[in-house]
C-alpha cells in the first residue's frame, strides 16, 4: 500500500520501493522486445529485411518526436529561460553531428552501420531513464507518485518495440540471435543506471533535460534517415515504416 499520511520516512520508503519497481519495469520491457529475435528463423529474417528496417525507422522517428522533442519543448516553455524551440533545435543539431562523427570514424561495413543504430537508441534511453528518475525523486518529496508510476509504465511499454528495433536489424546484419539479444539488452541497460543517477542528482540534472532530449532526438533522426529508411526499400518497407510510426505514436500519446 502507498503511504500518503505524512511526509518523511514512510513516504520516502514507499516512493523508494515503487521507484525500484518502476525502474526495473522499463528495463524488463526492453529485454522482452529484444527477445523477439528468437521468434524469427534466419531464412525469414532475410525475407523481412525491408520490413524490419522500415518498422525500426518508424519506431525511432515517432519516439524522437513524442518521447523526446515534444517533452523538451514543453519543459523549456515551463522554465522560460530560453525560447521553447531552442534546446530542441540545438540538441537535434549536436545529436546528429555526434552520430555523423562516429560514422566518419568507422569503415562503412554492414556491422558497423548497425553499431550506429545501437549508439542512437542507447543515447535515446539515457534521458528517458533520467526522466523516470526525476519523477520518482519528486515523488520522494510526497508529491506525484501516481504520475511517476504512469510515466514508468508508459516508457516501459514503449521500450518493447524499441528493443525489437535494435535487435532485429542487428540479427539480420549477421549477428547471432543471442548476440543481437545481448546488444538490445545493453542498449536498455543505461535507462535504470541513469534513472538511479537522476534520483541522486535531481536538482542538478533537471535544467539540462531539454538539451539532452533534443540531443538524443537528433541522434535517432540521423540514424533513421541515414541507415534505416534507405534499407526499407519497396512498398512493404514503406508501409512497415508507417506501421512502426503509428504504433509508437499511439503508445506515446496514450501512455505519455
Amino acid at each position: 500500500m502507498i503511504s500518503v499520511k505524512c511526509k518523511g520516512v514512510d513516504i520516502m520508503f514507499s516512493s523508494g520501493l515503487w521507484a525500484v519497481l518502476g525502474i526495473s519495469f522499463i528495463f524488463i520491457m526492453t529485454a522482452l522486445g529484444s527477445a523477439t529475435v528468437f521468434l524469427f528463423p534466419k531464412r525469414e529474417e532475410l525475407k523481412l529485411q525491408g520490413i524490419m528496417m522500415g518498422f525500426s525507422g518508424g519506431v525511432m522517428t515517432a519516439a524522437a518526436v513524442w518521447s523526446l522533442l515534444l517533452p523538451a519543448i514543453e519543459q523549456a516553455e515551463r522554465d522560460g529561460a530560453f525560447p521553447p524551440w531552442l534546446p530542441a533545435a540545438v540538441g537535434i543539431a549536436f545529436g546528429a553531428m555526434f552520430i555523423a562523427v562516429l560514422e566518419l570514424l568507422q569503415c562503412r561495413s554492414s556491422g558497423q552501420q548497425r553499431s550506429l543504430l545501437f549508439a542512437a537508441v542507447t543515447l535515446h534511453n539515457i534521458p528517458e531513464g533520467m526522466a523516470v528518475g526525476l519523477a520518482f525523486a519528486l515523488a520522494a518529496e510526497g508529491e506525484g507518485l501516481a504520475s511517476a508510476l504512469a510515466l514508468a509504465f508508459g516508457i516501459g511499454v514503449q521500450n518493447f518495440p524499441e528493443g525489437a528495433a535494435v535487435s532485429l536489424p542487428l540479427c539480420h546484419s549477421g549477428n547471432s540471435p543471442a548476440a543481437a539479444f545481448g546488444r538490445g539488452i545493453a542498449s536498455g541497460s543505461v535507462e535504470p543506471l541513469f534513472a538511479a543517477l537522476a534520483v541522486l542528482t535531481a536538482a542538478y540534472l533537471y535544467p539540462l533535460m531539454p538539451w539532452l532530449l533534443g540531443f538524443s532526438a537528433g541522434a535517432m533522426l540521423y540514424v533513421s534517415a541515414r541507415e534505416l529508411l534507405p534499407a526499407a526499400d519497396g512498398l512493404k518497407g514503406s508501409f512497415s515504416y508507417m506501421l512502426g510510426f503509428i504504433i509508437m505514436m499511439l503508445l506515446d500519446v496514450a501512455l505519455g
